[in-house]
């Protein structure tokens, strides 16, 4: 493959308080990319591009929690979706 043609990447994390940590749902290469990404345009989900933590999530198996090395990384952008949120909620209400 071209150096310049690279793959495209997507995940997808679900994270429920009740659970230890956020849990791999979704996970896709290219045209299976393109389709989570869609499908998280259509529901209004944040689509957070960082290739390196994208790359290293695409390792787990689906249904699999997120190990401890990435909790950091993770809990940096769900308290920013969060604060996102919190703040579309004022603008509604």
């Amino acid at each position: 493959m071209n150096k310049d043609n690279k793959e495209k990447i997507a995940v997808a994390l679900k994270y429920d308080s009740s659970d230890k940590a956020p849990i791999v749902i979704a996970k896709g290469k290219n045209n299976i990319a393109d389709k989570i990404i869609e499908k998280a345009e259509e529901e209004d989900i944040h689509i957070h591009k960082e290739k390196e933590l994208a790359e290293n999530l695409y390792k787990l198996d689906l249904s699999m929690q997120i190990p401890e090395e990435y909790y950091a990384a993770v809990a940096e952008i769900l308290a920013f979706i969060y604060t996102l949120d919190k703040k579309q909620g004022e603008k509604v209400g």
